[in-house]
């Protein structure tokens, strides 16, 4: 990654304009999940303890540009004050006479939060006023919100034309160091395992990573349409009807590419999506017309669990099933398990943010992997291989 990072900035006696991801979830002004609170902390320790002044923006939710009570940033400066040991004030607005008299207050050391950067829709606008508004806050700029490095925001990308030097902050640099690694110069033989519910939403990213990978294992809904695909049965089963042909087109791609690419063999199946559902598990090609696949079945994982041993570089993006329900979080759960040991094993294992992150942490394993990204739409658009503006735009180091 040739951008400056945070280690290049002299911080003492400057004050530091910080884009973090504390797009956390709130029920009833309480912080449901802090792990992205906790994911920003190095950087904001490196600036706290540097001398600088810190000065904190960030959105939480989709307020529409309008003052949503239930969507301020307050809740969260209690949460960073807690897990930081340091007092955190708050702007009652990211810019005008408040933030500007909050961010010239602050000594050395010191945190300001910035209210929600997303109650002005001149942030999603990428308004050049509103980010010059942003940039008179600060003398330098750290962006460390990779989970929103795939949008041209004011604060990611509008900001950075009104600073000298524009750097990404640790969390950032991690991701891209993880992601690029495994994309440019990965360890072999490498594997992408992808599921979720659609192949519409991650046909780019199939088609990158043919041209990177030595296997692809495919799981969750989108199975399906490639099962079709093949003239397969596939009952009551999710299908997009009008991708069966792209997923035929990806079958050739890939044995023209000589990538391997594994489809389940049995799926666990039930007429709803329930915990008291039935289940019934199903060859792959025999599902009934009653039942839907909802889960890889049993001689899946096993397929799945040799085919990953022995890899040395595994890219997991998307749920094997419907993990939000009991029943069929199984493939799932025994996925995370299957890339936990992996990596104890030295392999590097890399969680693509969104879903699959969340069932990393429902099976309590997030700790056990390389990295899990915390940049859902990011990861995946990084794994499509696109540019991220809220990377591009930062400072090329000499």
């Amino acid at each position: 990654m040739n951008k400056l990072t945070i280690d290049d900035l002299q911080v003492a006696g400057r004050k530091v304009l910080m884009r973090v991801d504390f797009n956390v979830p709130l029920k009833e002004g309480v912080v449901k999940d802090d792990l992205r609170i906790r994911a920003s902390l190095p950087s904001i320790n490196k600036i706290v303890q540097s001398g600088g002044k810190l000065i904190l923006m960030s959105h939480l939710g989709r307020p529409d540009g309008k003052v949503v009570a239930k969507m301020s940033l307050k809740p969260v400066a209690a949460v960073l004050e807690k897990l930081s040991g340091h007092q955190v004030c708050f702007a009652n607005d990211c810019v005008g006479p408040e933030a500007e008299q909050a961010a010239a207050a602050l000594k050395n050391g010191e945190i300001l939060l910035l209210e929600n950067l997303r109650f002005h829709p001149e942030e999603e606008e990428n308004n050049p006023d509103f980010a010059q508004k942003l940039a008179y806050l600060g003398d330098v700029y750290v962006n460390d919100a990779f989970g929103t490095a795939h949008r041209a925001h004011a604060s990611t990308e509008g900001v950075t034309r009104y600073f000298d030097q524009s750097a990404a902050g640790y969390l950032m640099k991690r991701e891209l160091d993880y992601l690029g690694v495994a994309l440019t110069n990965p360890k072999r033989p490498f594997a992408a395992l992808l599921g979720g519910a659609k192949i519409s939403g991650k046909i780019d990213v199939i088609t990158n990573l043919l041209n990177k990978v030595d296997k692809i294992i495919i799981g969750g809904g989108m199975a399906f349409t490639f099962e079709k695909a093949m003239g397969q049965e596939i009952g009551g089963s999710l299908l997009e009807a009008d991708k069966v042909e792209l997923a035929g087109q990806v079958l050739k791609d890939a044995t023209a590419k000589n990538v391997k690419l594994v489809l389940p063999v049995d799926f666990a199946c039930a007429a709803e999506i329930a915990d008291t559902a039935q289940v019934t598990n199903c060859p792959a090609g025999k599902i009934p017309t009653n039942l839907k696949g909802l889960d890889i079945g049993a001689e899946t994982i096993k397929l799945f669990t040799a085919e990953l041993a022995g890899c040395k570089t595994v890219v997991w993006n998307g749920p094997m099933g419907v993990f939000e329900t009991e029943k069929f979080a199984i493939g799932t759960m025994k996925m995370a398990q299957v890339l936990a040991d992996l990596t104890a094993t030295g392999a590097i294992t890399i969680v693509g943010g969104g879903d699959s992150a969340a069932a990393v942490a429902k099976a309590g394993l997030e700790d056990k992997f390389s990295h899990v990204s915390t940049g859902g739409g990011a990861s995946l658009e990084f794994l499509e291989g696109k540019v991220l503006p809220g990377v591009a735009a930062l400072t090329d180091r000499k």
